[in-house]
């Protein structure tokens, strides 16, 4: 008898991330192994809930446009399991849900958070007598995934991000002479500055905006900074900064950090560019602007890296690949080729290896003065942000297509967190 297929996300989506839903979804329709895929709505919590939309009620075409739609067709969420010591409950209801709709695959499309979840439930099914193929994919703009090169979704964010640096940096440049002197880009990114470092793309010659780069792995120094931007108008006429919101200062403490806290336990970031802009205000009297990419960053599909959509599409169809081979708690990579010209693959890697840590840029990335980038940054970003995607516009805006999103019958008990 065929098993079904589980597909959630979980945290932010990315401008890709419908891209792998629609690759594994398609991927899975080749098999004879697979009976339907499952969506569940709003991430795990979907799956907790019996909360499912069956894919098989799509259309091809519908599936295939997933490539070009940004945000998350099937919805996501931010809630983390508990640990399997700590409470069974979680887990045994998952299992519940599993058997209650045959489900003998379970795909899990996130970040770091995201991949202890998959680990946790490959592990609990084996506890609970309950075979299921557990695949965590990989997907953040913040880069942040240990063992895969690069992460979906980072691609078409960077790319964004440069782009809208060196528009910005133009405009300042325009109106420098008796406007705006300094403009300063925030950017996410906790604990790693790929996303600021991406910024530095942007530039044709070395000397180029951005000007300054801060990054979370350095502390912020207030008065070596001040001077640089001092420096840099005295010599270009005006100054273009990118700060990522996970800065902090000499005593370990966010910048921009809130009294709030997100679902998993993070404190709520945002807010450091109007930290440097007061900073400037007060300290150089010298006239600003700041903005916030948030969720334009992540969402801009229509500028979205062709690089960057290859690596979704084929993360998620190998994640079916992975999964009908009999792997259990891995994750597909992305692997890089130590040739001159970019080339990559899929390999798989186990969760074990993945879940809960965190990479953060090589020290030989971040140049000497500590508020900018190396050559090696930039050799190693610059193939993630090439070739643009065929998106499909209508009346000037993209054309987004009609999906059915059919709810799955619930069988079993109403769900209370």
């Amino acid at each position: 008898m065929k098993k079904n297929a589980l597909y959630a996300q979980s945290g932010g989506v990315t401008a890709v991330i419908n891209a792998t839903a629609g690759a594994l979804i398609l991927e899975a329709k080749k098999s004879n192994k697979i009976g339907k895929v499952f969506a569940a709505k709003n991430g795990i919590l979907g799956a907790l809930r019996e909360d499912l939309i069956d894919t098989s009620k799509e259309s091809k075409n519908s599936l295939l446009s997933l490539r070009y739609r940004p945000g998350g067709i099937f919805g996501s969420c931010r809630f983390k399991l508990k640990d399997i010591d700590a409470s069974e409950k979680e887990y045994k209801r998952l299992i519940e849900v599993f058997k209650a709709h045959n489900i003998g695959y379970f795909f899990y499309n996130g970040g770091n958070d995201s991949a202890d979840t998959a680990f946790k439930v490959s592990q609990i099914s084996k506890k609970l007598n309950y075979p299921i193929q557990c695949i965590a994919i990989p997907k953040t703009v913040d880069n942040d995934l240990v063992l895969t090169d690069s992460c979906p979704g980072f691609g078409s964010a960077a790319k964004y991000i440069a782009t809208s640096i060196l528009e910005a940096s133009l405009d300042v440049q325009s109106m420098s002479e008796t406007s705006t002197k300094v403009f300063i880009l925030e950017v996410m990114g906790r604990h790693a500055g790929w996303m600021a470092a991406s910024s530095a793309l942007a530039r044709t010659k070395k000397d180029d905006a951005p000007h300054i780069i801060l990054l979370p792995e350095i502390i912020f120094d207030e008065k070596k900074f001040l001077l640089e931007v001092k420096n840099i108008i005295k010599k270009k006429g005006f100054c273009v900064i990118v700060v990522s919101e996970g800065v902090k200062n000499n005593k370990g403490k966010f910048l921009s950090e809130s009294n709030t806290k997100d679902a998993f336990g993070h404190a709520q970031l945002g807010g450091i560019a109007p930290y440097i802009a007061d900073l400037i205000n007060k300290k150089l009297k010298i006239k600003n602007h700041w903005a916030v990419a948030d969720y334009l960053q992540r969402s801009a599909s229509h500028i979205a890296s062709r690089v960057d959509l290859d690596h979704a599409e084929a993360v998620g169809s190998h994640a079916i690949k992975f999964a009908l081979s009999g792997m259990n708690g891995v994750m597909p990579i992305i692997i890089r080729s130590k040739t001159k010209k970019y080339n990559w693959k899929i390999e798989a890697a186990p969760l074990s290896k993945i879940a809960n840590l965190e990479k953060k840029l090589p020290t030989n990335f971040i140049s000497s003065n500590k508020m900018n980038v190396t050559n090696k940054a930039i050799d190693y970003l610059r193939p993630l942000i090439q070739g643009e995607t065929a998106t499909p516009y209508k009346n000037g805006i993209p054309v987004l297509k009609d999906f059915n999103l059919v709810k799955v019958k619930k069988k079993l008990s109403k769900w209370e967190i």
